[in-house]
């Protein structure tokens, strides 16, 4: 099964930016003469209308809130994507995985770092800047470069950094929900604690008002 670890992190990759795999393994096996890309992905068309999506999402991955809009948008094209390239890469070299099994890999994997993905993104937006949001982005996309690149030549060696870079991505989102979670409980114990304050002193304006009346 040689295309396997190719196929995890092809589908890992296309959760953060599928246009960008496409775009990069199309160009790859082109330029590259790599025989594990499928020819599908090598088209000049594929190429062209993946460079131009590729674009405006890396315009849109770095607006605050509108890249959060943009990952709704792709919950189902990016996990799609990921199955597609997943089928692709198994069609090329028959009899090593089932296209079926391939496109749930692919698929899978590709939702999973998408929701790690999208979660960061959104605990990211609460930053008043918008310099991190333009640095993430970047990020991502030279992970996605750098873990595709890696795929094409040492594939098990790009699989097993695609799989720590999604345990890294998963925990920092335990963090981040954790920490959202505790701002959200003192808020709570915050409006509570005021809202006792303000009926005490409610209580206490009652019982003033009653005992000057009786003088």
């Amino acid at each position: 099964m040689t295309v396997l670890p190719l196929i995890f992190t092809s589908g890992l990759a296309s959760g953060i930016n599928a246009y960008a795999v496409v775009l990069l393994l199309g160009l790859l096996g082109r330029f590259a003469d790599t025989d594990s890309v499928p020819q599908a992905l090598e088209r000049t068309d594929v190429l062209i209308v993946a460079g131009l999506l590729f674009t405006l999402e890396a315009v849109a991955d770095k607006i605050p809130y509108v890249d959060s809009v943009w990952d709704v948008v792709h919950t189902v094209i990016r996990p799609i994507a990921g199955a597609t390239v997943g089928v692709l890469i198994a069609s090329n070299d028959p009899g090593s995985l089932s296209e079926v099994a391939a496109g749930a890999m692919g698929g899978t994997s590709a939702l999973v770092s998408h929701l790690v993905k999208a979660s960061l993104r959104m605990a990211v937006n609460t930053s008043p800047e918008p310099a991190s949001n333009i640095v993430v982005s970047m990020t991502e996309d030279l992970s996605v470069a750098g873990l595709v690149t890696l795929a094409i030549f040492h594939p098990w060696l790009a699989a097993t950094a695609a799989a720590v870079v999604l345990a890294i991505g998963l925990l920092l989102v335990w963090l981040a929900i954790s920490k959202i979670r505790a701002f959200r409980a003192r808020r709570r114990e915050r409006r509570a604690a005021r809202a006792a304050g303000g009926a005490q002193a409610a209580t206490r304006g009652r019982l003033a008002d009653r005992l000057g009346t009786r003088e």
